[in-house]
């Protein structure tokens, strides 16, 4: 069992990714694909009006600040756009892929947060009503049925309260979330960099081997923007059993099977 993340970032390569699925899928490999969606949500938000913010928590991790009218932009894009055209791809080769949200079925549940706490020049302060949560629990059931049944599902946020209200979920920590739920052997978190890079934005400076008792480090001295939730998302599903996270290249020729090979950021308990 192998659960890919793809995110969402302007230049992802979904024609190549999907080629690789489509591949793993006729070589009897069992598949669970989580994708974004941020660089087009971010285009469509600013297209009617509505443009993107994002808040930084006194942890350091940047989220999207999510009010209803952003949560509906997200689920038309993600829900709808990006996972839909994903679906068709791999329909188109031959994979009968089933996409659904986190809201379909209970699949991601998790307590939305009543108030958060991010920092603002400096000064920290508090923000209600802000539409955003953890995945906490997995529709193992669900999943499992579409797996057995021969069907490649193809996961996207938003996930549900345990009180009914969508909610925006990283995706990166509700892809290691299901991975841990699904036993998988190896998570697959891919973008539009080659892995963890000491200095970004320099791509020679790849950090090709982690042990995961560095994850802590890194994530304090190399780590910028998205990356750190990303090592946060591989932190958790090693913890939970995943044995190996890659953190690879979804930009060109063969990014699942690169990642597969070792090519990015290996991370694994030694």
């Amino acid at each position: 069992m192998i659960v890919i993340k793809i995110g969402g970032s302007e230049g992802i390569d979904y024609e190549a990714v999907c080629g690789d699925v489509a591949q793993l899928v006729r070589e009897g490999q069992r598949v669970v694909l989580v994708h974004g969606g941020s660089h087009l949500t971010n285009q469509v938000a600013l297209a009617l009006g509505h443009p993107p913010q994002f808040v930084t928590s006194p942890s350091g991790y940047t989220s999207r600040l999510t009010d209803r009218a952003t949560l509906e932009i997200f689920e038309m894009v993600y829900c709808g756009q990006v996972n839909k055209n994903i679906v068709e791809r791999l329909q188109r080769r031959g994979v009968n892929a089933v996409g659904l949200s986190g809201l379909d079925g209970r699949l991601w549940q998790g307590t939305r947060k009543s108030v958060i706490k991010v920092v603002e020049n400096g000064r920290t302060r508090l923000i209600r009503d802000n539409l955003t949560g953890r995945v906490e629990q997995v529709n193992t059931a669900l999943l499992n049925g579409l797996l057995h049944s021969g069907f490649v599902p193809v996961l996207t946020p938003p996930a549900i309260s345990y009180d009914g209200e969508a909610m925006n979920v990283d995706g990166d920590r509700a892809a290691a979330a299901t991975a841990v739920a699904l036993g998988a052997a190896e998570l697959l978190i891919l973008s539009n960099v080659p892995g963890l890079l000491r200095h970004f934005p320099d791509e020679s400076s790849l950090i090709r081997h982690l042990a995961a008792d560095e994850l802590e480090h890194v994530s304090q001295t190399c780590a910028q923007g998205r990356m750190r939730i990303k090592l946060l998302g591989a932190q958790e599903a090693l913890q939970g059993g995943v044995r190996r996270v890659i953190l690879g290249d979804a930009r060109g020729e063969r990014p699942v099977l690169r990642a597969l090979d070792g090519v990015g950021t290996v991370i694994s308990e030694q």
